[in-house]
């Protein structure tokens, strides 16, 4: 069965047909990285690192502050900071974007039984298909670089979003759900005041996922010419470095433990905040 050459078509079509969106695209994608890399560059590295101790000092407290700031100002001393720098911004630009698409359908989902019995085989489809190739087409419409890199990163990593979006509010209490049409409330108002609210925890959850498997993608990104920490990984692994290898294998650890904390923490607070919000109702 011609599936293969089928898709290789498709995909030929489109990069003639659709080369100026394609372009408009990676126009936007490559502003958004730079500039957010500017930003994080733009200031010396202690600077840096004393900001990042004081967001995990205020979301989890002076343990996780203390921490953050021997394991940022460990980062630091290392020779690979900028590109440091460079893997969080293609991660917090990666993770937007697919936050974006991801809770919007994540929503439809569950309010459309339609919509949400065709959009689970897609992302079964989307979450067991390799990682590595989701490079392919993203190289075919963008050619290599940081583009293909966020673009197969947003792929990746938004099924999570949609699942842990759907299911949060399919979980919303639907006595609650009745107490709002009671008093007359719209299906607009019980979403956006009462069941979106309520949800926060599971979605921030899937925040968090989003998250990690953006970085992880962002790190196999380096195979197409992806910047920062993923192209020294590549670079190392090619010729086989193993204290550069070191070096930027530790920094996308402490990356990922802060990020994993950050949002954790961002999540419980949501929780707790419905917790007392539901017992001053009470």
């Amino acid at each position: 069965m011609p599936i293969g050459p089928f898709f290789e078509s498709i995909v030929d079509w489109a990069k003639v047909e659709l080369r100026p969106f394609f372009r408009s695209v990676a126009d936007g994608v490559e502003s958004l990285v730079d500039s957010l890399t500017d930003v994080l560059t733009f200031f010396p590295s202690a600077l840096m690192v004393v900001l990042f101790a004081l967001i995990g000092f205020w979301v989890r407290g002076w343990k996780f502050g203390a921490t953050t700031l021997l394991m940022m100002g460990l980062v630091a001393w290392t020779p690979f900071w900028e590109q440091t720098m460079m893997t969080l911004s293609l991660v917090i630009v990666s993770s937007a974007l697919a936050l974006l698409i991801a809770i919007p359908i994540g929503v439809l989902a569950a309010e459309n039984r339609v919509v949400g019995r065709v959009a689970r085989p897609v992302l079964d489809f989307m979450q067991t298909m390799p990682a590595f190739v989701y490079l392919i087409p993203a190289v075919a419409f963008f050619g290599v670089g940081v583009v293909p890199g966020v673009i197969a990163t947003i792929v990746f990593c938004m099924p999570p979003g949609v699942r842990l979006t759907e299911l949060g509010i399919r979980q919303v209490d639907r006595e609650v759900i009745e107490a709002g049409e009671s008093f007359g409330a719209s299906p607009s108002t019980i979403l956006t005041r009462i069941k979106l609210p309520l949800a926060m925890p599971t979605i921030m959850a899937g925040v968090n996922q989003v998250i990690m498997l953006s970085l992880s993608m962002v790190v196999i990104a380096g195979m197409v010419g992806g910047d920062g920490l993923g192209r020294i990984i590549m670079s190392a692994l090619n010729s086989v470095d193993l204290a550069k290898g070191f070096n930027s294998g530790l920094a996308v650890v402490i990356v990922a433990i802060f990020l994993d904390r950050v949002t954790d923490s961002l999540a419980k607070r949501t929780k707790v905040a419905r917790v007392q919000a539901s017992r001053s109702k009470v």
